[in-house]
């Protein structure tokens, strides 16, 4: 049995397969016809000019994320330098602390010293005038001892040596001496 074919246009030779035709256009043509009608389509419902808004607002939203992120950006270097500001301040104060705490302690070292040589000094100035007084009480122990003994000594002499006779005539002197003051 034969395949049915369709009528084609112009004659066929015997290595060439006609194409179909459907009012006088050709496949291509038709697929052609069916592009220009959808893109005037396309044109008359002004999708085009849609898109193209919808682009520019999609290009409007991503300038304003890359605007606000450039203002981040800026904030946050402005907040890392604010804290490296800051970080080198503490530093420095740090610095400073530890050269105060060192000149204190070299102050108070000093104090220390100039504390314990001043003591020394009063416990030897102390010890002195404890040696001086001793010495001072030792002398007037000698002193007081001598004196009795030598009171001791003249009251024997004189007992040994002054008779009944030898006193009244001491106690008379003694008498008139007062007499004459």
């Amino acid at each position: 049995m034969a395949e049915p074919h369709l009528v084609t246009e112009g004659a066929q030779s015997a290595g060439e397969h006609a194409l179909p035709s459907l009012l006088g256009l050709t496949p291509p043509m038709w697929i052609a016809l069916a592009m220009i009608v959808v893109l005037a389509l396309l044109v008359w419902k002004r999708v085009p000019g849609a898109i193209g808004k919808a682009l520019d607002k999609k290009i409007d939203s991503i300038r304003e994320q890359l605007a606000e992120a450039e203002a981040l950006r800026k904030e946050a270097e402005a907040l890392k330098a604010e804290y490296a500001a800051k970080a080198a301040e503490a530093e420095s104060e740090a610095k400073a602390m530890v050269e105060r705490a060192r000149h204190e302690a070299d102050g108070l070292i000093a104090q220390a010293r100039k504390d314990a040589d001043a003591m020394v000094e009063r416990r030897g100035k102390m010890a002195e005038e404890k040696i001086a007084a001793e010495e001072m009480a030792a002398v007037q122990k000698l002193r007081t001892a001598a004196a009795d003994a030598a009171a001791r000594a003249a009251t024997l002499i004189i007992s040994q040596q002054l008779d009944a006779k030898t006193d009244k005539a001491l106690v008379d002197n003694a008498i008139a001496g007062l007499g004459k003051r």
